[in-house]
């Protein structure tokens, strides 16, 4: 094949190499627009992971770049005076310039032609003329950008400014130090790249940016190579004590506000033969992972696609498939990390252990199960300092097994049923035998609060025939019935969520086809605007007068009246999922002009007066939450900064805890669906607002639950689906953890399936095939020490 190159940066150059020797008969030429020694930035780091692809693919270079190596597997967390780390997690860096150098020596020796000082070609000519063009010209590719139509990009700026540096202080390990200014907080990514120094990021929110003055250095446009001199001046004096008299090095270096790039597609041109790699086809947030990385992780499984199919549309379609879930992963988990950064300022006035654990478990790939297995004595102290920080705490037990006081209410455990809609009532509202197995089961399979489904406050608040509810004597029974079980026989608390349906209403049972219209049997549906859920396809709903809400504010206070009479030792309103009261507080939803619609504050009139309403008639001993959503997932919809605000007006008013759910509101939103997505808003409220909150959104794990709980992300998890899988999850999760205690209450007539049933025929013990059996590995706790 006749290959182009436009870009020879790390990515670009390890392609090249790559290809080179799988087949010698190609024609390889690379352009690049620097001098061969020409770098910005300093050291590069790589994970074991992509270590052993590169040994792999290529010895020769694998074993150049592991005799420059800075190598060490400690972090530590630098904050409030304390110095907390964690270790066995494995690191290798060197610079950017000797990575260079090493792969511009490889391409020599296998007679690629590289172009230095010399622009490419324009890539559809190349494109003409070879048979692949491969753009890795970078964050600002211009190859991209001529062909945003076919590849379909999005850059997404953030809220963070950073400015790479470097110091000649060599650091024994991955440094994170806080720094608490008069401006706000900021903060140093610090790690060694070789015997004579260390990169050097300083990262800080814009406005923080802003307050400190640095934007009054940032008024010139900059020629490459430039620095920002003054603001490194700057820099240099608020981090003396951690430079403690060595230099600050610069090269290129200035603020920077990170793009994250993404791109539907990979390939563009009229042969579709021109293919983007590296941070031309995306980047991940500094804090989680090197550019260099996933660019050379990206030519290694180009390269090897190419070898490995007949046709080149066949290698480009595999590449595409192979690389794009990979750094979508990576992306994610970047993501995650980089909303944490800029979120920073909420956290410091956590505890520094429950600091040091939160900043380990940002991105959610390292959990605290992870870490037990990197760094034990690491997990071991935080969870004794979860433990000393519990009121009534077991010593030894999973974070999600130590108890919780919400309000006056005592749960055994951190883990909640979350309401779940089970459209199984099918007279007039009734809970049924159904209900009873339902919940009780939940109970039994050791969870410490289970909460019912919505429990409508009247027919016409139901959103479909099947769900139940309470307005009348009849339904309080029979719920009655439910708790009193509950009671008897599971440790478990019980609790009730009380909603209306709102425009949503008079719709089908679930998997008749969810929201969709009933086909007879309609009731009237009512809204705070005469907006419908899907315009041409649900009702039109009435737009309530003040009378309205007079009467429905009542039926709220009588369903609270019941459930206390039932004797739930919870009572939680449901102003979430576009339902009624939520459909009151979203834009989106409320375009009433009178004093219910308007500002936030007026659209969170009607749902206050109903809290407010139920509260004085529900005991002060019984705890009340509020589910809300945290976002509407639209633009011009509920922001996580107003889901601060809505959590404070519940809070001043009498919440326990907020429910954080997200979205359900208007079916345009666009959810970032994914693991545990919507615990970030639990967080932000929660260490925001300072109010007890919880989790919910896809964790399906323990190791998830211990994470969230033990960072101070939520105070409980609420499991929904797994639940459904598995009625003791709850119980299960406790035997996966070696965990037999008070927080997992097992029934007394299962008490004998406290262990693990045996999954297969044992044959004894394994012949020994070693003379001298390894001893167990304790944690790696290796330090960069350059002459040592």
């Amino acid at each position: 094949m006749k290959i182009a190159l436009i870009g020879g940066g790390p990515g670009g150059l390890y392609f090249s190499v790559l290809a080179k020797q799988l087949d010698p008969s190609h024609e390889i030429t690379v352009w690049e627009r620097n001098a061969p020694d020409d770098t910005f930035g300093f050291g590069v780091v790589f994970s074991d992971e992509t270590l052993g692809g590169i040994e792999h693919a290529d010895p020769a270079i694998h074993a150049a770049m592991e005799a420059e190596f800075a190598r060490w597997d400690d972090i530590d967390v630098h904050f409030r005076g304390q110095t907390i780390t964690s270790g066995g997690h494995g690191f290798a860096a060197m610079t950017r310039k000797r990575l260079l150098e090493l792969l511009q020596a490889r391409a020599a020796e296998l007679d690629i032609t590289v172009h230095f000082r010399t622009e490419a070609p324009d890539a559809d000519e190349l494109a003409a003329t070879h048979d692949l063009v491969i753009a890795a010209d970078g964050l600002n590719s211009l190859v991209r950008t001529n062909h945003a139509d076919e590849f379909r990009p999005t850059l997404d700026m953030r809220k963070c400014k950073y400015m790479w540096l470097a110091t000649d202080r060599v650091f024994d390990a991955f440094k994170f130090y806080i720094l608490e200014t008069p401006w706000g907080v900021m903060q140093v990514h610090g790690y060694p790249y070789d015997a004579t120094g260390s990169t050097f990021i300083i990262e800080m929110h814009e406005d923080v940016w802003q307050a400190a003055g640095f934007a009054d250095f940032d008024t010139r446009e900059w020629k490459p190579g430039d620095s920002d001199e003054q603001s490194i001046a700057k820099v240099r004096a608020i981090c003396g004590e951690i430079l403690d008299g060595y230099e600050v090095m610069s090269n290129n270096s200035r603020w920077i506000t990170f793009r994250t790039v993404r791109n539907e597609h990979w390939r563009a041109g009229e042969r579709h033969n021109i293919v983007i790699l590296g941070d031309a086809a995306h980047t991940a947030h500094f804090s989680i992972g090197s550019g260099t990385k996933l660019a050379m992780e990206d030519a290694l499984a180009l390269a090897a696609c190419l070898h490995e199919h007949e046709t080149l549309d066949a290698a480009l379609s595999a590449y595409e498939a192979e690389r794009k879930p990979v750094v979508l992963s990576t992306q994610r988990a970047a993501q995650a990390s980089l909303e944490w950064f800029e979120s920073l300022g909420q956290y410091v006035d956590q505890d520094p252990e429950q600091f040091a654990f939160n900043i380990m478990t940002r991105s959610r790939r390292v959990t605290h199960d992870n870490l037990k297995v990197r760094d034990p004595a690491f997990v071991e102290r935080m969870d004794t300092w979860f433990a000393t920080s519990t009121p009534g705490s077991e010593s030894g037990a999973p974070p999600m097994f130590q108890p919780f006081t919400l309000g006056e209410l005592e749960l055994v455990n951190r883990v909640v049923v979350s309401p779940m809609d089970m459209y199984a009532a099918h007279d007039d509202g009734l809970p049924t035998g159904f209900h009873v197995a339902h919940l009780s089961g939940k109970a039994l399979g050791g969870a410490g609060l289970v909460m019912t489904e919505m429990v409508c406050t009247s027919p016409e608040g139901r959103i479909t025939p099947g769900c139940t509810g309470i307005w009348n004597d009849e339904q309080m029974e029979a719920w009655r019935r439910i708790v009193d079980v509950v009671h008897t026989e599971s440790a478990s608390k019980v609790g009730m969520q009380i909603g209306h349906s709102g425009r949503k209403g008079s719709t089908k049972l679930m998997w008749e086809g969810m929201d969709e219209p009933l086909d007879t049997g309609n009731w009237e549906v009512v809204a705070p605007s005469p907006l419908p859920y899907k315009e041409g396809v649900n009702q039109v709903p009435r737009e309530l007068t003040t009378a309205d809400l007079e009467a429905i504010k009542a039926e709220f206070v009588g369903a609270a009246e019941r459930a206390v009479a039932a004797g739930f030792d919870l009572v939680e309103l449901h102003c979430a999922h576009g339902y009624l009261l939520s459909s009151f507080i979203s834009p989106v939803t409320n375009q009433r002009t009178d004093g219910y619609g308007g500002s936030l504050e007026n659209r969170l009139r009607f749902p206050l007066e109903v809290f407010a309403a139920m509260r004085e008639v529900v005991p002060a001993p019984t705890p009340m939450t509020v589910r809300i959503s945290a976002t509407d997932w639209v633009v011009g919809g509920v922001t996580v900064d107003d889901a601060c605000e809505i959590a404070q007006a519940f809070k001043d008013a009498g919440a326990a805890a907020i429910d954080v759910s997200t979205g359900q509101v208007t079916p345009d939103e666009q959810p970032a669906f994914g693991r545990s997505y919507q615990t970030p808003f639990s967080d932000a409220i929660r260490n925001r607002v300072g109010i007890n909150t919880i989790a919910v959104g896809i964790i399906s794990s323990w190791d998830d639950v211990n994470s969230i709980v033990l960072a101070g992300r939520a105070d409980l998890c609420a499991v929904g689906r797994a639940h459904l899988y598995n009625p003791n999850w709850t119980l299960h999760a406790a035997v996966e953890q070696d965990y037999d205690g008070p927080g997992a209450v097992w029934p007394m007539p299962w008490r004998a399936g406290r262990r693990k049933p045996q999954t297969g025929r044992a044959e004894g013990e394994k012949p020994r095939l070693q003379l001298v059996r390894e001893g167990a590995q304790g944690t790696r706790h290796r330090r960069w020490q350059p002459n040592g």
